[in-house]
C-alpha cells in the first residue's frame, strides 16, 4: 500500500512543483505563487492541555510530535491560555508557535476575567498552527444548551504560496448529542461556499452517528476516502484507541491523498494525532 501511495505522491508533488528546475531564486519564488495545485500536510491533535497519559505536563513533547510529523498546519483542541495551575498558567498557543516557528491563532471558547487586576484573561479553547502565513481569522461560538461547555469553530485563511486555503478547527460537545446535532449543522452553514477548505476537529462522535451525517454528506472524510495506514483510524484513548472521533474533512477542491494516525508518542496526550496529505486543486 505504501509503495503505491508513494508513487502517487511523487507524481502529485511533481505536478504541484511545476517544471522549473534551473530557475534563479527569484524565478522560483514567482513560480511558487503561480496558479496551480498545492500539497499540504494537515493534522488534527487534541493535546489535553499538554498533560500526557503519564500525568506529565510537557508542551515540548507536543511540539516534538508535531515537528516530527512534518505537518504544515495543525488544528489543536483543549488548549490553555493562562488558564490555571494545571498548565502553569502558560500561553500554550504562543509557546507552541515559538517552539515550532509557526504562525498561530487562538479561539477562546472559555473566556473569563483575570483572577487579579492587571492579569491575563483565563482562556481555554482551540488553536491553529501554520507553517504558512495566516492572513485572516475568526472564532464563532457554536450552539450551547444550558449546563454545557461553550464550543466554537475557529477559522484561518492561509496563504499557501499565493493560494488561499480556508482551514477550520472545532471541538464539539462531549456529553450532549443534542448539542452536537445543532453544532454540526451550524458548522456546515458557517463554512458555506468558502473553498478550498479543510475542516479538522475532535467531533466526540463516530462518523456513523446521526450528528455526524451533515459533515459526512457535505465533505470528504479523509480517512475513509484515501489510502491509509494499518488500523481503523481510531485516535482515542491514545494508548489503546477504539474510537474514531478525531477527523479530517475536505471540500471538493481538496483531495486527501494519504491519511494516517500518528503513533510515535502515545503518551503525549490522551488522543492520538491524525495526519492527512491533501492536494489543493483549485
Amino acid at each position: 500500500m505504501y509503495r503505491r501511495t508513494l508513487s502517487v505522491l511523487a507524481a502529485v508533488v511533481a505536478l504541484a512543483a511545476g517544471s522549473v528546475t534551473q530557475a534563479s531564486a527569484d524565478d522560483q519564488i514567482s513560480a511558487d505563487r503561480r496558479p496551480g495545485p498545492r500539497v499540504l500536510d494537515v493534522m488534527n491533535f487534541n493535546i489535553h492541555h499538554a498533560q500526557g497519559t503519564d500525568d506529565v505536563l510537557d508542551l515540548r513533547r507536543i511540539a516534538d510530535v508535531i515537528r516530527d510529523s512534518g505537518a504544515d498546519v495543525v488544528g489543536l483542541q483543549e488548549v490553555d491560555n493562562h488558564y490555571s495551575e494545571r498548565s502553569d498558567w502558560a500561553d500554550q498557543p504562543a509557546e507552541l508557535a515559538s517552539l515550532l516557528g509557526y504562525h498561530v491563532v487562538f479561539g477562546a471558547n472559555i473566556d473569563n476575567a483575570p483572577p487579579a487586576v492587571g492579569g491575563h484573561r483565563v482562556q481555554y479553547g482551540t488553536a491553529i498552527l501554520s507553517r504558512y502565513p495566516i492572513t485572516a481569522s475568526d472564532n464563532t461560538w457554536l450552539y450551547k444548551s444550558p449546563g454545557q461547555e461553550q464550543r466554537g469553530l475557529l477559522h484561518a485563511t492561509l496563504d499557501v504560496h499565493g493560494k488561499n486555503v480556508e482551514f477550520y478547527n472545532t471541538h464539539l460537545a462531549a456529553s450532549s448529542q443534542t448539542d452536537r446535532l445543532q453544532q454540526t449543522a451550524q458548522v456546515v452553514d458557517l463554512i458555506g461556499e468558502k473553498k478550498p477548505g479543510v475542516l479538522v476537529g475532535d467531533f466526540n462522535a463516530l462518523p456513523t452517528a446521526p450528528e455526524s451525517q451533515p459533515l459526512q454528506e457535505a465533505y470528504t472524510d479523509a480517512w475513509a476516502k484515501s489510502p491509509h495506514g494499518h488500523g481503523d483510524g481510531a485516535t482515542y484513548p491514545a494508548e489503546a484507541p477504539t474510537e474514531r472521533i478525531d477527523l479530517i474533512y475536505t471540500t471538493r477542491e481538496v483531495r486527501p491523498l494519504v491519511t494516517r494516525v500518528i503513533q510515535n508518542d502515545p503518551t503525549a496526550s490522551d488522543h492520538l494525532p491524525l495526519l492527512s496529505k491533501v492536494l489543493v486543486t483549485s
